[in-house]
């Protein structure tokens, strides 16, 4: 290679290194249950718009190197198309980080939200301002705020996950997207009443709340504290995240049924059955018992995994 096309690449290479965005994030669409009628080629441009939004826009103030980016994966399913380039479903949201001293990526988010409704114009422009939410469109601008408040919640959640209450200012961007949502008669999840205190307002509301702020300690002293010594320490990685558990019981007691408990166990009944298997049979009765309780759903799976 000719020393100025060497050079060249290094300053290039050395541009996107320092310049390196925060999210690598995947979008897949499930148009299945729409109409044969209409071209699917829009789906595939939406894809491809909302991958370069969430991976292309500056979300923090911090720089990120290419291998410091966060993981996560966005899956949108169409239920029904309901005006003209309007659409309703649901939208599953999977975020993981890395593991010190591993190759083995730990989940923090596996969510569902049941309520994502939006207007797209195929290859129109994707646009976010934080300080004018609502835009002119609700629908059209209920695209973007969907995605920026959940960028911001796997962006804090990540942070929250190295340092302790590290995303604290990122879940205050989420909140601020909720009390600026987009507001219409077909748009939902944004408001306290709906969908049984699980929703995008009760997410940003428990993560905001001063009663809650125990919850940001469980993120730190199960991920920092507990995951990234696994490899090297695993005595003390178990005792780090049966701390977290017990926090997390704890919370639990106080305030049953907060959707944060549950937010945190989505996707780790398997996680921590590992971790906890060949555990001495004190602390794993000890788990058991508490993650029976957090988290019911897998209550049977608890009780025959860790006898």
């Amino acid at each position: 290679m000719p020393k100025f096309y060497g050079l060249l690449f290094l300053l290039l290479f050395t541009f996107y290194d320092i310049h390196a965005q925060e999210l690598n994030a995947r979008v897949r669409i499930v148009d299945s249950k729409i109409s044969s009628n209409i071209d699917r080629k829009i789906f595939r441009t939406l894809e491809t718009a909302l991958t370069n939004f969430l991976n292309n826009r500056k979300w923090t103030s911090d720089e990120f190197k290419p291998n410091e980016k966060i993981s996560c994966q966005i899956l949108i399913n169409l239920r029904e198309m309901t005006d003209q380039n309007a659409f309703s479903g649901s939208i599953t949201i999977q975020s993981a980080r890395p593991v010190h001293s591993s190759s083995y990526l730990s989940p923090i988010i596996n969510f569902q939200d049941p309520n994502f409704d939006f207007k797209y114009v195929e290859s129109q422009s994707l646009d976010f301002n934080e300080n004018r939410i609502t835009g002119s469109d609700p629908l059209v601008s209920n695209l973007t705020a969907v995605m920026a408040y959940y960028a911001y919640i796997i962006i804090g959640f990540d942070y929250n996950s190295f340092s302790l209450r590290g995303g604290t200012q990122f879940f205050q961007k989420a909140l601020n997207i909720v009390n600026n949502a987009p507001d219409g008669a077909t748009i939902s999840g944004w408001k306290s009443f709906e969908n049984n205190n699980r929703n995008r307002y009760w997410l940003a509301e428990n993560l905001s709340n001063n009663r809650y702020t125990s919850i940001h300690d469980v993120y730190f002293s199960y991920y920092r504290k507990g995951m990234d010594v696994l490899y090297n320490d695993i005595n003390g990685a178990r005792l780090e995240i049966m701390n977290a558990l017990v926090y997390l019981d704890n919370i639990n007691r106080e305030n049953p049924n907060l959707m944060v408990v549950q937010f945190f166990m989505s996707g780790k009944s398997d996680e921590l059955i590992n971790i906890f298997k060949k555990a001495p049979e004190q602390d794993k009765s000890k788990a058991a018992e508490i993650l029976s309780r957090i988290d019911v759903s897998n209550s049977n799976k608890y009780k025959q995994d860790l006898k």
